[in-house]
């Protein structure tokens, strides 16, 4: 957890001098809704192994640059209520590709290690300033911290989603 927020810092200290390239571009904000299923099948009976989850959404783009940061609300994620903040680099336009990372909080407490995504999606521009973006996901890591659990299960999941932004 210290190095993750140590790699922000110094990434957030390091754009500094370039802070008013980055202001240019498109900002965008908004919501949405994923559904997730586990890659492996899960043999304990009290968790589940799909559900759906809501995000809140702020994007930033430079022509085919992009970076998106989301708060993800995953109810009953394998038996627990989670929210999830991420982070994700895109590239692309209206066909686009990405990577990210993201840490777990379960009942207060943040994961140990943190997730890591591939993202391949579809930004549509419907209206002029309103975007709906549908996105596939892979997550992994390499780790899962469960309460209760004698078991070490697979955690890698499949997000499938779409989100609705507006151009401020």
């Amino acid at each position: 957890m210290n190095r993750l927020l140590m790699a922000i810092l110094v990434l957030g200290l390091g754009l500094l001098p370039f802070s008013a390239e980055l202001q240019a571009g498109e900002h965008r904000i908004g919501g949405g809704v994923n559904y997730w299923t586990t890659v492996d099948d899960i043999d304990h009976d009290d968790i589940d192994e799909d559900g759906f989850s809501y995000l809140i959404s702020y994007q930033h783009w430079w022509n085919i640059l992009g970076l998106e940061v989301d708060v993800e609300l995953l109810p009953d994620r394998f038996g627990e209520t989670a929210f999830a903040p991420q982070a994700y680099v895109l590239f692309g336009s209206t066909i686009y590709g990405g990577v990210g990372i993201g840490i777990v909080n379960y009942d207060g407490d943040f994961a140990d290690e943190p997730f890591y995504a591939l993202r391949a999606g579809l930004n549509l521009e419907l209206l002029p300033s309103v975007f709906v973006d549908i996105s596939a996901n892979y997550r992994f890591n390499d780790t899962a911290d469960l309460d209760n659990k004698e078991t070490d299960i697979d955690t890698d999941t499949i997000f499938l989603g779409a989100a609705v932004r507006f151009t401020l």
